[in-house]
């Protein structure tokens, strides 16, 4: 589908119309002087729907410039399977996109690099597989020791710091808990220790929570200021039945597998150090966009009327 295609059905109008208002916006022409002079050309689209349209488009272009990026990244890797290119061509969002590049990403050094270094990829997906084998996880790991690995808990440890990465940086995880996250989720505020709001700017949030998808744009606002201005401390808590919900739906371990305990030692670990931070992360950025593009509209609307 062309980009005149897909915002047309998002603007409720005619393909032709887009079509039309994107070639001259292209040709170096203003939104003001579309709006004004070639409603001819665009059907009558007025500003506001152009301002949309373009916004829109440079989002999409912006999207598919990323998209040709990560598909050449991912090619260079040799990893670049038919299905994988299938999805990345299929991802509509910045969001669905970097979820399915993050495994393939270039990352400065984490544990699970130096596990996979000193040779525990192999441990690592033993844990994965849970197998229902007679051999202990302890008898397993005595295979990976080495001047790098010098005890069987060693061993353990970095097959688990494998495990938990692999976990976090699942798409579909990442996904079903950023989703979880943007329903159940509740940010909260407290006054930082010793901070100091002489004219109690801030006091509304010193003791404040509410839920993620309640939250009004003024109040994100709100608490990102008091948080840049370093009087308040934020952060989003997610109940553990539903980041556990959205890990077992992958990754479940077997109570029938010696390897089972593993398993559930490094899903706490994926789940505290690296997919929980890194979904706040998302939310708060989710949150901050509304809000930014709230009040940009509230402002065009106040500006229009005067």
């Amino acid at each position: 589908m062309s980009y005149a295609e897909r915002i047309a059905a998002d603007l409720g109008v005619r393909p032709a119309q887009t079509a039309a208002a994107i070639d001259l916006l292209d040709a170096g022409n203003t939104l003001p002087f579309v709006a004004r002079y070639r409603k001819e050309a665009t059907g009558g689209l007025d500003e506001d729907q152009l301002r949309r349209l373009s916004e829109t488009l440079t989002s999409l272009r912006a999207l598919d410039e990323r998209r040709e990026a990560v598909l050449a990244s991912i090619e260079e890797q040799g990893k670049l399977t038919p299905e994988l290119r299938a999805r990345l061509l299929a991802a509509a969002t910045r969001t669905e996109l970097e979820d399915l590049y993050l495994p393939f990403k270039q990352k400065r050094r984490t544990r699970a690099s130096v596990a996979r270094e000193r040779g525990l990829e192999p441990l690592a997906r033993l844990v994965l597989d849970q197998p229902r084998s007679r051999e202990t996880p302890s008898d397993a790991a005595s295979r990976f020791l080495s001047a790098d690995v010098p005890t069987r808990d060693d061993a353990l440890a970095g097959a688990r710091d494998v495990v938990a990465e692999a976990i976090a940086d699942d798409p579909a995880v990442r996904g079903r808990t950023r989703d979880k996250a943007m329903q159940w989720g509740t940010l909260r505020c407290a006054k930082a220790p010793s901070a100091e709001d002489p004219r109690a700017v801030f006091e509304l949030y010193y003791d404040f929570e509410c839920r993620v998808d309640r939250l009004r744009p003024h109040q994100v606002l709100a608490v990102n200021r008091g948080e840049a201005e370093k009087v308040l401390r934020v952060r989003v808590d997610l109940p553990e039945r539903d980041w556990r919900a959205a890990i077992a739906s992958t990754y479940r371990p077997d109570p029938r597998s010696p390897w089972a305990g593993e398993l559930e030692l490094a899903i706490e670990d994926a789940a505290k150090r690296l997919l929980l931070p890194a979904v706040e992360r998302d939310v708060r950025s989710a949150l901050d966009e509304r809000a930014e593009a709230h009040a940009i509209e509230i402002f065009a609307r106040n500006l229009a009327g005067l």
